[in-house]
């Protein structure tokens, strides 16, 4: 439980960061998808439930902000956490380049889906620019930032599991 309650804290501080904090900040081409990055670990590294918990939590905190149907993010969310948590087969922690070809295909999704249902259908058809000014920016951006944080998200969710087993024990006065 105490492990459901930060990884919601830490996803309300990444969609903070995302929201307000990096697209003021000069030097970024294109600000990092934090959500993505928390839901793609939670699902390949805890698997499937938790993977669609976290990806409602950040898909319903992307609908409250940006306009439109709301239930658009939080579908696209759900569906990247269940993809990614069907991925937990293929987990070993020792493993870093697997992650990046799963953070790269949800982040290209991501993309993709939102050209199609936010673009293409208002008649926009400008794939290449879509492509070279928004999509592989972001893409390159969200890999850089992965590598910074796809450690540290294993190592204090490892942590988190441990402090949650050892709760357990104690709770049944061994």
């Amino acid at each position: 439980m105490r492990r459901i309650i930060v990884n919601i804290a830490f996803i309300i501080f990444a969609f903070s960061l995302q929201i307000c904090i990096f697209p003021f900040i000069p030097f970024l081409y294109a600000a990092p998808n934090l959500l993505i990055i928390l839901t793609f670990t939670y699902g390949f590294s805890l698997g499937v439930e938790e993977g669609m918990l976290y990806g409602i939590i950040c898909g319903i905190l992307m609908d409250l902000y940006f306009s439109g149907p709301f239930g658009f993010f939080t579908l696209l969310f759900l569906w990247i956490g269940f993809v990614n948590g069907k991925l937990t087969a293929y987990f070993y922690e020792e493993y870093i380049f697997l992650p990046f070809i799963v953070c790269t295909i949800s982040e290209i999704m991501y993309n993709v889906f939102i050209y199609i249902f936010r673009f293409f259908i208002r008649e926009k058809y400008d794939v290449l620019y879509y492509l070279k000014n928004i999509v592989i920016p972001e893409v390159i951006i969200t890999l850089i930032f992965t590598l910074l944080l796809y450690r540290f998200l294993l190592w204090y969710n490892k942590k988190l599991r441990v402090l949650d087993s050892r709760g357990k024990i104690s709770d049944k006065g061994f």
